[in-house]
């Protein structure tokens, strides 16, 4: 994972600080969920671009209460760069990165196939920034969130049957088990 830049502790003390003033009246408007309300609010004056829709409910639900977590108890901030992807954005992606890349099996360490996608599920959220992954990498289990493959620090998927098996990278869950030489 990269280094933390600068200027990211004080993004995460402005963004908990803006949490903690909006409390009162999230817990007006949302009697019980303050904290969920207040996060939810302060993290999308900080990402204002992240869109959680498309979400499968409880792959939401999920990933909203381990980044309210995160906040009040750590001080880290969880970010969603991308979340559910129609199967034709998917597509587009996977065709960009074959271009790119020179082929099918290069692409697929990177991109899959909309069929192939948990994207394209509601189930996969890539997050930012490194200390929010990080902080969820060590915290996610508990709401069922789990980093997939090592070569993408920032790919998570909702997984409540408990931890999958890690991949080198999106594309190993397709490809032939090898047999090991004697």
């Amino acid at each position: 994972m990269s280094e933390e830049r600068r200027r990211d502790p004080l993004y995460r003390t402005v963004t908990r600080v803006t949490a903690y003033l909006l409390s009162p009246v999230a817990g007006l408007v949302t009697p019980g969920r303050a904290r969920v309300t207040a996060c939810r609010w302060a993290l999308s004056l900080r990402f204002p671009a992240e869109n959680l829709d498309g979400l499968q409910p409880e792959a939401r639900a999920a990933f909203e209460a381990a980044r309210t977590r995160a906040l009040w108890r750590d001080g880290e901030l969880i970010g969603l760069t991308s979340g559910f992807r129609t199967a034709a954005r998917q597509a587009t992606l996977y065709a960009e990165e074959v271009r790119r890349s020179g082929s099918v099996a290069a692409a697929r360490r990177w991109v899959l196939p909309p069929g192939e996608s948990r994207h394209v599920a509601g189930t996969a959220m890539d997050v930012r920034p490194t200390e929010g992954a990080r902080w969820l990498e060590r915290h996610g289990g508990r709401f069922g969130l789990y980093r997939m493959y090592d070569n993408e620090w920032w790919h998570f998927e909702f997984c409540p049957d408990g931890p999958p098996v890690r991949l080198p990278h999106p594309g190993a869950r397709s490809m032939p088990e090898q047999v090991p030489r004697r």
